[in-house]
């Protein structure tokens, strides 16, 4: 009878540890992807950042980078403390886990905080940014505000009409422009002088609408897989704490 709930146990501890190996390995790829939100948050619209007063767009991003990271290495532990059953290394994996799943619920949670508040700071600071800032020594102020009315096809904040309150349109810096050149339809050099809805984009709603629509896609995406990683993690750390105790105690 002893020996038959032995082999039990055994056959048990077999299961857990292919069980968490499988895991690991799923984990780590998640890690990968985690990581790759994040980077793909930061690069490929950096410059529309700048654009915002407050970091926690920034910051969730980067919490998803470093989580990401985490992730990858933590999957990497994972797989060395299953196969050689120690329970010091489990110990240590079972924190990290329970450290990643914090990072990356924190991230979720600034996600869902700047979606509730991101209208209200786009009205008060976009067109601030535009009308002060713009070609005024701050380059990648600059260069943001151009590439957003080029990409998204609009032109000032709420709509073309804010360029008439600009530091730049209204110095003789603007040679004449009554919008900046980044408003035309078919950009050319001097193109901004004329102001025609036949010449330049007159969007509804102006670039707010357009940037606030692509940030809160953004957001999305950050807060789901925060918060879809996070809730895949108590399964590695329930896993881990039942590999954990049916090992055998180290002995001293």
């Amino acid at each position: 009878m002893g020996a038959y709930e032995e082999k039990k146990e055994t056959c048990g501890t077999v299961c857990l540890k292919y069980l968490l190996f499988t895991f690991n390995f799923l984990f780590w790829l998640a890690g990968g992807v985690v990581m790759a939100v994040g980077v793909w948050t930061l690069v490929e619209k950096s410059d529309y950042i700048s654009l915002l007063p407050s970091k926690t767009y920034a910051a969730s991003a980067y919490i998803l980078v470093l989580a990401g990271a985490i992730v990858m290495v933590t999957g990497v532990l994972g797989c060395c403390a299953t196969f050689k059953e120690q329970r010091n290394l489990l110990r240590v994996y079972f924190v990290l886990l329970l450290c990643i799943f914090l990072l990356e619920i924190l991230a979720g949670v600034l996600a869902y905080i700047y979606y509730q508040q991101l209208n209200d700071e786009l009205k008060q600071n976009l067109k601030a940014t535009m009308t002060n800032k713009y070609r005024q020594g701050d380059k990648h102020i600059t260069d943001a505000v151009d590439n957003l009315q080029e990409e998204f096809k609009c032109c000032g904040s709420n709509s073309s009409a804010d360029w008439e309150e600009s530091n730049w349109i209204r110095s003789a810096d603007s040679e004449g422009r009554k919008v900046p050149d980044s408003c035309c339809k078919t950009k050319i050099e001097g193109c901004g002088r004329r102001d025609h809805p036949s010449n330049i984009y007159k969007v509804e709603g102006g670039c707010i609408s357009k940037l606030e629509k692509f940030i809160l896609d953004h957001l999305k995406i950050i807060g789901a897989v925060a918060v879809g990683i996070a809730c895949v993690q108590i399964i590695g750390m329930v896993f881990t704490c039942c590999l954990y105790r049916s090992l055998k105690a180290e002995p001293y």
